[in-house]
Formats: C-alpha cells, structure tokens, sequence
C-alpha cells in the first residue's frame, strides 16, 4: 500500500516539474488550443449545466473555458473545498470578478454569500482537473481524494472529462480501489476515450 502511494506522490512530483518547465508562453498556447478542442466536443456543446474549476499551478487554464461557457448561456458550476467533511459542494457563479473568492489551499472558489448550491443531480458535463493522466482515464489529483469522492455522486449520464497537457500523460497512472476514472481526456493533440 505504501508502495503505491509512494508512486504517485513521485508521479505528482515528476509531472509537475515538467509542466513546470514550460514557458508562460507555451503554457497559454498549449491550454488555448485544449481549450478550443473542448469547444467542439459535442458533450460540451450540449451541456446546460457543466460542472468546472478554477485552475491553479499548471492546470490547463479554465478561465477561457468559463467565459465561454457563459457567453454560450450554460449555467456555470464551481466547487467549494469543504474540508471538515472532506467534499465538494458544487455553486452557480454568475460573474468571475464578482462571485469568487481565495480560499482552501490558495484557490479562487465561489463566495457562499452570493452564490447558490446546485444539487449535483443537475450536472451535464464535469470538468474534473488532475496532475497525471493515463489513456485508460486514469487520472492522479492533489492527493485529497475530494473528485475521488464526488465523480461516484455524479449521475451516469455525466460525462466526466478532464483537461490535460500532453506532458501529463503517463502509461499508466497507479490506480487504488477508491480512486476513480474519467470518460474522456482532451489533450492539445488528441481526444482520449476511456478503453
């Protein structure tokens, strides 16, 4: 058991430092163009409700991803970290400027004050992030299990997609019984179906 976690906290850390390395520059360019393959994703064109994050480090940038997803008219959805019960509580946010807030682990989430909670029931598309990915739609997060948690209360009908840079995919991420997959990852290359 040790083993394997001692395999991912080292994955974490190599992909990390790889995406890391890439310049700004390259960086906005690889994530732009993630983020314009996503756009013609069929899922993501139907969604009404699409569930996202407000990416930090070297997540592909989902702040295009959310202004899209408004200037489309789709009920844009955030997670709030509560980590005293170890969830995600899912907030409409109307305005980027106006409904966030920094908070858990130096992330910008909605401000409870002015945004409501939406029942996970309603959710078309999750945007689910991660460090590591595999083409089997294994997929490495932080390390706190809260996606782990909620992608089994999403309902089937949900696609569970995940944004990547080529540069996080591995083989094959280590996997444990609690650790879920993801239906589909786009890449600045490629759209991977989960096998």
């Amino acid at each position: 058991m040790e083993d394997i976690k001692a395999r991912k906290r080292e994955l974490r850390g190599s992909i990390q430092k790889t995406s890391d390395s890439l310049s700004g520059e390259e960086y906005e360019k690889r994530s732009a163009r993630v983020a314009e393959r996503l756009f013609s994703f069929a899922n993501f064109v139907e969604a009404k409700t699409v569930l996202l994050y407000y990416s930090v480090n070297r997540e592909v940038d989902t702040r295009p991803v959310i202004e899209r997803c408004q200037e489309m008219g789709k009920i844009v959805l955030l997670p709030v970290l509560n980590p005293k019960r170890q969830e995600l509580v899912a907030f409409k946010i109307d305005s980027l400027d106006k409904d966030l807030r920094e908070s858990y682990g130096g992330r910008m989430e909605p401000d409870p004050r002015r945004c409501k909670p939406v029942p996970h029931r309603y959710i078309d598309l999750g945007i689910i992030p991660g460090v590591v990915f595999d083409e089997r739609g294994g997929r490495l997060g932080s390390g706190e299990g809260y996606y782990d948690r909620l992608i089994p209360q999403l309902p089937p009908t949900t696609r569970k997609v995940s944004l990547a840079l080529e540069c996080q995919l591995v083989p094959q991420v280590p996997m444990e019984a609690h650790d879920r997959f993801v239906d589909i990852i786009i890449t600045e290359e490629k759209t991977i179906y989960k096998i």
